[in-house]
């Protein structure tokens, strides 16, 4: 099995990452922190592959790409799992940055992850392009605009590109996971329902790609907070949440 896994250094991508190497893959670890990635190369020589680069950063991608197909071929799956997650606040004009680079990470990352494996993948009509959502995509979050926004943009993309390559023999798996410990979970200052740790994520995420699902949360539980939270009428979501907490604001975590 070939797997392309972007976020790969931390969390649910490093989850990810070590889940496939276990189990024989052949993986191409994308991260921005390369260093990260060193034990991962120690541990698994012949197995791993590792691409330091920024997920905005397009040509690095498809030079990544270019050299991991070379190497082992047309990737079975690919997981665009890189993002951040920081708190804003629309009225403060140096929140206006962070907007941009969440939008840019967590959005058009995804789309630059998937693009250059696309071509080989329908060359060989088979494989499975898999996006890392958000429960946080299913309403907007006080405090959260920029990361619920972008959340949702991914959900619909990804739904976009679904349809689009219906009949091809590529697949599109949404992941929209609730709350998963990694270092962007850390540092929330409020309650996290049904929270799990990133290795059993790892694992319920890769039974759901296996399967094939179009769309799954992960845990299931907060797949039912998920879809109460969307069927609340405004004026009672509105007030539910108006007084909730906020994620800090200028902490940016990959």
């Amino acid at each position: 099995m070939r797997v392309v896994i972007s976020g790969a250094s931390s969390g649910i991508g490093l989850a990810l990452t070590r889940h496939y190497l276990e189990r024989g893959a052949s993986v191409a670890a994308f991260a921005r922190r390369g260093e990260l990635l060193q034990t991962l190369a120690t541990e698994f020589p012949n197995q791993v592959f590792c691409y330091t680069l920024d997920v905005r950063d397009a040509p690095a991608i498809q030079q990544a790409a270019q050299d991991f197909i070379k190497k082992v071929g047309a990737p079975d799956i690919v997981i665009a799992n890189a993002g951040v997650s920081v708190g804003t606040l629309t009225e403060y004009e140096e929140d206006l940055d962070a907007f941009k680079q969440v939008m840019d990470i967590n959005v058009l990352g995804m789309v630059k992850t998937f693009q250059p494996f696309l071509h080989s993948m329908l060359g060989a009509k088979q494989g499975t392009l898999v996006g890392i959502a958000s429960v946080a995509g299913f309403r907007g979050l006080p405090g959260a605009s920029a990361y619920s926004a972008s959340k949702t943009a991914s959900i619909s993309y990804l739904e976009s590109l679904r349809v689009e390559l219906r009949g091809s023999g590529v697949k599109v798996v949404t992941i929209a996971p609730g709350y998963i410990k990694t270092p962007m979970t850390d540092i929330n200052p409020y309650p996290m329902p049904f929270i799990l740790e990133a290795d059993d994520a790892a694992r319920r995420m890769a039974r759901v790609i296996e399967r094939g699902c179009s769309f799954a949360v992960v845990p299931w539980q907060m797949g039912i907070v998920g879809w109460v939270m969307k069927r609340l009428p405004n004026w009672l979501y509105d007030r539910l949440f108006a007084n909730a907490p906020h994620k800090p604001r200028g902490l940016l975590k990959k």
